[in-house]
This record gives C-alpha cells, sequence and structure tokens, in this order.
C-alpha cells in the first residue's frame, strides 16, 4: 500500500518489522520486498515522473547510502532512531505551520535542502530504511501533485534500493536464504496490498493526500520514538 502511494506508511512498516527482527535484520528482510513493490509502482506511475526532482535527489542519495555501509556497524540504534524521530516529527511541523501560512515560502527550493534531503534519504535508507519521511518532505515542500508525488517517488526508490541491495547481500550479509525464503510467503500481500493502495488512492484528493501524509509521518515518526 505504501509503494502504491499511500505514503508516510514507511515508518510505521520500519517500526513494526524492527520490532519482529531487529533493525539491522530487518533492513535486510524489506529490501527484496521493496524493490517487488517498486516494480509495480514504476509500471503503473511511470507516465507521471518528474525527472528533474530526480536529478536533485538522486546524485546525494547514492552518497548517502555508501556513508550509511561505512558507518552502519557502528551507529547506536537507540540513539539513531531517537534523532530520527524527533528530526521528522521537528520536519513535520514546520510543513503544518508552511501550509498556514498565507504567503509560499522559497526557502525549500534552495540546492542546498534537497542536497541535504538526498543525502539524509540515503544514509537512513540503508541503515533504517526510513528514507521515505525525508523524500515525502521533500516532494510535499516542492507542491508536487498527488500523482506526481507517487510516480516520482516509485523511480526513486527503485533505483536506490537497487543499488543497496549488492551492500545488503555481500557486506552486512542482511539478506541470506533465509530471509528469501520468507519474502517468498511476503509476496502475495505485496500484490494485495498494492491494488488496495491504488483504490485508497484513488479516492483521495490533492489536499486532503497533503494533509493524510503529514499525520501518518508523524504518526510513524511517534511510533519509533516511543517504542
Amino acid at each position: 500500500m505504501g509503494k502504491a502511494g499511500v505514503k508516510g506508511l514507511g515508518v510505521v512498516i520500519v517500526t513494526l518489522m524492527a520490532m519482529v527482527f531487529g533493525g539491522k535484520a530487518s533492513t535486510g528482510v524489506l529490501i527484496p520486498l521493496m524493490i517487488l513493490a517498486d516494480i509495480f509502482a514504476v509500471i503503473y506511475y511511470h507516465r507521471h515522473t518528474q525527472w528533474k526532482y530526480m536529478g536533485k535527489l538522486l546524485p546525494m542519495m547514492v552518497i548517502g547510502v555508501l556513508i550509511g555501509v561505512w558507518f552502519g556497524n557502528d551507529i547506536s540504534e537507540a540513539l539513531f532512531k531517537l534523532l530520527m524521530a524527533v528530526f521528522i516529527l521537528g520536519t513535520v511541523v514546520i510543513m503544518f505551520w508552511m501550509d498556514l501560512r498565507k504567503t509560499p515560502i522559497e526557502i525549500p527550493k534552495h540546492w542546498a535542502i534537497s542536497s541535504g534531503m538526498g543525502l539524509l534519504s540515503g544514509i537512513t535508507s540503508m541503515i533504517g530504511n526510513l528514507a521515505g519521511s525525508f523524500a515525502n518532505i521533500y516532494f510535499l515542500a516542492m507542491r508536487l501533485p498527488k500523482n506526481e508525488f507517487i510516480g516520482t517517488a516509485a523511480w526513486l526508490f527503485f533505483i536506490i534500493n537497487v543499488f543497496k541491495l549488492p551492500f545488503h547481500i555481500f557486506v552486512w550479509k542482511t539478506v541470506t536464504r533465509d530471509s528469501l525464503l520468507l519474502n517468498l510467503l511476503l509476496v502475495p500481500g505485496i500484490v494485495i496490498g498494492f491494488f488496495m493502495g491504488i483504490a485508497i488512492i484513488k479516492a483521495i484528493n490533492n489536499a486532503l493526500y497533503r494533509k493524510f501524509v503529514l499525520i501518518v509521518t508523524a504518526i510513524g515518526a511517534l511510533m519509533i520514538l516511543f517504542r
């Protein structure tokens, strides 16, 4: 459902998986499932992709993934998740404040914002599969319409997740024979969830969708903070 466009669910999914498998191990369980769901999303939403935003985020995301691979074993999981939750909640508050303003704010369009969001997305994508929150906030700041939001995110995360896969297999060794067998059991849920997500998205207008993303992202951040 998250990859179909019900954004914000990624934080909830990551938190629940970490509760079951542990932080690092859960990233290896999730990555093949996310790539499969990314393929569905890319096929369905391809025509809505805004490539100019890909170019702003992707280079720094790649660098962020490499940093995440390097430091992943040394970062305290508890401290990292605490900082992540605080940062996500703070950003959501800022976005709500921006929505309430009478005049638009141009600061989020600065190159430093896109580079910073890309770097954070890459690092947190590798370490905790939490990049969706940062990318969501950036795309919301750019005020992308619903379908353009989903289509651009679909390609962005398909590319970055495929890039991450070899590191999970050969460096962190979190993708194993056992994890892949578990993935096979979960494939039907990916297919069903994707088409359920499409039905939900069609029923949500752009204004409601923006508020929905912020609210669900905030809830997910609170789950990380207090779990």
